[in-house]
């Protein structure tokens, strides 16, 4: 008989009790859960059983798990606990009780400084993940998750991984990462680094901003054509009293070619942290710097166009981005 996921509520998996169904992708179960004898909360994500009896699957899963379980990071999510009880596979990890996903199905889209705040915090789990060597793969809405005191997180790192080495290693024909986040280089099979990763973020501050993706279709391949060759509709088209300054974030991290994003999270990080520095009203971010990219210089507004309109502004960032889109 195959196990179902109801089938798992209010049993021991280990040193666990399970409580309820809290989410689910294509390989995994999470639950809600708390550590039997000192009724401390956790979730704990379970692999479903046709995964579980795939020994080269599992072997993966439980391999990135115990990489990922290294990373500790005041906004990276902790994992206590990685093991197999009865033929059932499972990490266990700290459980947060909101996500940016449920957030914004309950209140809409972010006000900036929340945006600012988010990206943060993301932005410093990624510098750290990334100074590490290890790529999340699969940053979006739904892996962006809440403490009690308002902090974001980043879960499932490792886990992308996994699943992108057992499809090389079998020929096993899997999507590795969520459509309507990947970069046009994972998209196109081609290698990756950080910058992928910030294009995900880009993606998702894109969602958190707008209450909408930038680019939607029910055929992956038009979605994947869409992220390599289309230029993403300005954020300000879509909610005017987003400023230019972060608009100009999100539009650098959707960049098609990874040498037009951040060169790195802690160079997304800076500019993040600088925007509170700057004189209230200023939308400009400076003249180009020694060592700048010709790019990074065409994005800065001069001191001279903060009068413009700001539908000119929008025009002015589609054209932009149309020019970085046939790079």
């Amino acid at each position: 008989m195959t196990l179902e996921a109801d089938q798992l509520i209010g049993q021991a998996i280990g040193p666990y009790t399970v409580e309820r169904l809290i989410g689910q992708g294509g390989f995994a179960w999470v639950f809600a859960g708390r550590r039997t004898a000192e009724g401390t909360p956790v979730a704990l994500k379970i692999l479903k059983p046709r995964y579980a009896g795939d020994t080269q699957f599992e072997t993966r899963f439980r391999n990135e798990a115990e990489v990922a379980s290294e990373l500790r990071h005041p906004n990276i999510v902790r994992i206590l606990e990685i093991a197999k009880t009865n033929d059932v596979t499972y990490f266990a990890m700290d459980l947060y009780a909101d996500s940016l996903a449920s957030r914004l199905g309950r209140n809409g889209p972010l006000p900036e400084h929340g945006l600012v705040a988010v990206a943060r915090d993301v932005a410093r789990a990624l510098a750290f993940a990334h100074q590490a060597g290890i790529i999340h793969r699969d940053i979006k809405v739904d892996n962006v998750l809440f403490t009690a005191d308002g902090r974001a997180v980043i879960a499932d790192f490792g886990i992308a991984r996994a699943l992108s080495g057992y499809a090389t290693a079998t020929g096993v024909n899997m999507t590795i990462g969520t459509p309507h986040y990947v970069s046009p280089e994972q998209a196109q099979g081609r290698p990756l680094d950080g910058r992928s990763d910030l294009y995900a973020l880009g993606v998702t501050l894109y969602k958190a901003a707008t209450g909408d993706l930038p680019f939607r279709s029910s055929d992956w391949f038009e979605l994947a054509r869409m992220h390599v060759e289309d230029a993403p509709p300005p954020p300000r088209s879509r909610r005017p009293d987003l400023s230019a300054r972060f608009e100009r974030i999100i539009l650098r991290c959707l960049a098609k070619h990874p040498d037009d994003r951040y060169a790195s999270a802690d160079e997304l990080l800076a500019e993040l942290d600088a925007i509170g520095q700057r004189e209230p009203g200023t939308e400009t971010f400076g003249v180009m710097q020694p060592g700048s990219s010709p790019a990074a210089a065409t994005r800065a507004l001069p001191r001279w166009a903060l009068p413009v309109a700001a539908a000119g502004v929008v025009i002015l960032v589609a054209l932009l981005v149309v020019w970085l889109g046939r790079r």
